[in-house]
């Protein structure tokens, strides 16, 4: 009987010592991890007609700290830049992963609209991205995006506060302005050496904040930049008043194989007016072709819905075309016509490093208040990412 017991004894507590050692085996744990990069530009530029602050240089665009923790099903990042003597907030989110497919995001970040949001800024394989996606797209915003990553599809939905919301307190914009936004993608070959997708993004959102009473909430803004970061100067300007809301439409697809990839964008955005105003158009679209010249092939992302960074060692040439409408002549508003060539060297020495070269011719046309203009500009930059 005492033998019995023992062995019984024996046993609880042998089950409640591997019950405790599961237990502290399953206990997740919190991974930090710290992030950076420096970007290094030089750029030779030279105007038809000269304007007086678009010059030719060189400088340090971006430089970020930042740092990323992971613990079970939760993750989050905080990045800080600083460029130009600035120091600013990048991204800033907290997310949730149901499981390897499904997760929800929420803060200060890029949300999902096109085939541009699969890559931060600085990893745009010509460089600098297309203006038709920097004006008809938006940069980060404070919301909430939820997505689902399958093999074959893609699909996200965000709410957002309009983007002044991270600049200013509401005692100051006022009431602010909310939107909404989606992406929907499908890939039947998303494997190494063989992509195709093809989407749809759609979007709508309130006008936005502006410093003068009068125009606050009633306005939209809409501009483009000159291909470069060592000058910032706006190529293209739209300012739409008496603006109640903009709504917004880009189909996008993709297809590579092997070592070649091509890459096509349409947007589509309309600005409804009150006060009996015609409503503002703007459109625009590009076309990028890809090509190794030094690797076997590209590889997709899949969380993202892009094109994964060449491998390390890794040469190639891009060549895009993109065109942008900011003028509309119902609307009585001349923005301008842009019209952009690239030719861009990617060089990728390891995972930490990439150098690009990158020449480029643009024309703007048709902007009121200045003169038609030709700009082709040559620049390179070393990018280093930790």
């Amino acid at each position: 009987m005492t033998y019995k017991m023992g062995n019984r004894i024996a046993v609880f507590m042998l089950t409640v010592a591997m019950a405790v050692t599961a237990g502290a085996q399953e206990e997740p744990k919190l991974t930090v991890k710290p992030s950076g990069r420096i970007l290094f530009d030089a750029a030779y530029i030279s105007p038809q007609h000269q304007e007086e602050s678009l010059k030719s240089g060189a400088g340090i665009p971006d430089f970020r700290v930042g740092v990323g923790f992971n613990y079970d099903k939760w993750k989050g990042k905080i990045d800080m830049g600083y460029a130009y003597g600035k120091v600013n907030m990048k991204d800033v989110w907290l997310e949730y992963d149901f499981d390897k497919k499904n997760f929800i995001r929420g803060g200060y970040f890029i949300h999902q609209y096109g085939f541009q949001s699969s890559t931060s800024s600085s990893f745009k394989e010509t460089m600098e991205e297309p203006q038709s996606n920097a004006v008809f797209n938006n940069d980060r915003m404070i919301g909430v995006m939820y997505e689902h990553s399958a093999e074959k599809f893609l699909a996200t939905a965000s709410v957002v506060v309009e983007s002044d919301a991270m600049k200013q307190t509401t005692d100051v914009t006022g009431n602010e302005t909310i939107g909404a936004m989606s992406r929907l993608l499908y890939r039947p070959f998303a494997q190494r050496g063989k992509m195709l997708q093809v989407g749809i993004s759609s979007g709508v959102e309130g006008a936005r904040y502006t410093n003068n009473e009068e125009t606050n909430h009633k306005q939209f803004t809409l501009s483009t930049r000159w291909p470069t970061r060592v000058a910032k100067v706006n190529a293209q300007q739209a300012v739409v008043t008496d603006a109640k809301a903009m709504y917004r439409f880009s189909p996008e697809v993709m297809c590579s194989s092997g070592r070649f990839a091509v890459i096509g964008q349409y947007f589509l955005s309309t600005i409804t007016r009150s006060n009996q105003l015609e409503s503002f158009t703007g459109s625009g679209a590009y076309v990028t072709l890809r090509g190794l010249i030094k690797g076997s092939s590209y590889s997709p992302n899949i969380n993202d819905g892009g094109i994964a960074t060449p491998d390390p060692g890794n040469m190639e040439l891009c060549l895009q075309y993109n065109y942008t409408s900011l003028s509309d002549a119902k609307a009585g508003i001349r923005g301008g016509y842009l019209n952009d060539w690239a030719l861009c060297y990617n060089y990728y020495p390891n995972k930490y490093m990439i150098w690009r070269v990158r020449a480029s011719y643009t024309k703007v046309t048709n902007r009121s208040g200045f003169a038609d203009n030709e700009v082709p500009i040559l620049e390179t930059r070393l990018q280093v990412k930790f």
